[in-house]
């Protein structure tokens, strides 16, 4: 198993993405952006209160500093006095404009103002108005007139612009510290042990599964990166037991295979002996051993032929027991097998060259192949079966022809202008056959 190879694929691609620390510190940036809007917002809305309010006391200030001195100037009808001290009411920094509005006896109010600089549009800025009046002596007041302070506008938003800034600057400062911390807190606790663990799994091979992760951390903690490295390492564990018990089946597979392989070839010798065994019962007669009908069909045409193309000599006998069944009547039929056996063993003995054959048709019948001889060495070779058998001297007192067990054997050749095929050569031989019964039995006819 090369798993490395892979593995360390997976690694290299993984270093080459975003690590998930750098995904972190951006979600922890766009969270920080985020809640810095929402922060610089309220915090703005309520310093844009706060500055609204601090105007408001400094006109009220102002106010209480100026008022005096133009009720004094405005009873003692002082105009010099009184436009000096609307010049230097309105060099106030908090002050924008100054509106003075005076009471005249049966005439308009008198109205005089000072504006910093001309403005237009809406104006924000807080304005302060209240009436003015004096007390010439105690107990009575006179109301002189109104006066109304507006705010200094370029002043209020310069204040509340570096407000702002300092809100804007304080909350990203704290965003980055914020970031860089979680970022350095993840790459310290998390990263390191993530790519330590990355490695140790790209070097794993069925030969290294011993091999244990080992973090490097404390043992007195027990979180999810502690619960990994347990898992990794019992993983292992599971891995190299699982791979031990494959070696070990595959090794009893292997002995169970050869096991099986010795079986087979056994059993396959038994059968082929077996098969060889049914093939030659199947082609020999039980009783005698000798070749039955089928194995003759088989060997007859082949000899045939050869004769036919060579030009060879063959010859057939066909041989017969006497009376055999006056036989089995006189002795069982248990002795007439064994006859039987007695007659087999005396035409193999006879005839035992090679490619001569001797076959049982059945019964008492029996039927002789020999390729290369002619009518009178099959003659000469069928004499010497009579007296062999003659000699063997077998008792059939049932017999009207002799005392002993005898044979009626009729020969035919090949000839090849008569004969076309071997059948017709066996209906020849099997037709002597018949003359030596009709002439007496115990005889040689061709």
């Amino acid at each position: 198993m090369n798993a490395a190879g892979p593995a360390s694929g997976a690694v290299d691609s993984a270093r080459g993405s975003r690590s998930l620390g750098r995904r972190l510190v951006l979600a922890t940036l766009g969270f920080c952006l985020l809640f810095t809007l929402l922060t610089v917002g309220v915090r703005t809305w309520s310093a844009w209160n706060d500055t609204l309010e601090e105007m408001n006391a400094e006109l009220a200030l102002i106010d209480q500093v100026f008022s005096s001195t133009l009720s004094k100037a405005i009873w003692e009808l002082d105009d010099s006095a009184l436009n000096s001290q609307l010049d230097s009411l309105v060099q106030a920094a908090p002050v924008g404009r100054v509106e003075l509005q005076i009471i005249r006896a049966g005439r308009p109010p008198e109205v005089r103002a000072r504006e910093r600089e001309a403005r237009g549009g809406a104006r924000l800025a807080p304005s302060l108005q209240r009436p003015l009046g004096y007390e010439p002596y105690a107990g009575e007041l006179e109301t002189l007139g109104t006066l109304t302070l507006e705010g200094n506008e370029r002043l209020l938003w310069r204040r509340l612009f570096d407000e702002m800034t300092s809100i804007v600057v304080t909350q990203a400062i704290q965003s980055l510290l914020l970031a860089g911390l979680i970022m350095w807190l993840f790459h310290v606790t998390v990263t390191v042990h993530v790519r330590r663990i990355a490695r140790h799994l790209a070097q794993l091979s069925p030969d290294t599964l011993g091999r244990r992760l080992r973090l490097g951390r404390s043992p007195d903690r027990h979180d999810e990166l502690s619960l990994l490295e347990v898992g990794v390492n019992g993983l292992q564990d599971k891995l190299s037991s699982y791979l031990a018990r494959q070696h070990q089946a595959e090794l009893d597979l292997a002995a169970h295979r050869d096991r099986l392989a010795e079986l087979v070839a056994e059993r396959t010798a038994e059968l082929s002996e077996a098969n060889a065994r049914l093939e030659e019962l199947s082609r020999s007669d039980p009783l005698t051993g000798l070749a039955n009908r089928r194995a003759f069909d088989e060997l007859k045409d082949v000899e045939f032929r050869r004769a036919a193309r060579l030009g060879q000599p063959l010859t057939v006998l066909m041989c017969d027991v006497d009376f055999f069944k006056r036989y089995n009547d006189t002795y069982g039929h248990a002795q007439g097998d064994q006859c039987l056996r007695v007659i087999a063993e005396t035409l193999s003995g006879v005839f035992a060259r090679a490619g001569e054959v001797v076959a049982r048709l059945g019964g008492e019948e029996f039927v002789v192949l020999l390729p290369g001889s002619d009518a009178a060495a099959a003659r000469r070779s069928a004499e010497r079966v009579q007296q062999r058998l003659a000699e063997r001297a077998l008792a059939h007192s049932g017999s009207p022809i002799s005392p002993h067990v005898t044979l009626s054997i009729g020969v035919a050749a090949f000839d090849a202008e008569a004969i076309d095929h071997f059948d017709l050569l066996l209906h020849r031989a099997d037709e002597a056959l018949y003359r030596a019964k009709s002439q007496g039995r115990n005889r040689i006819a061709d």
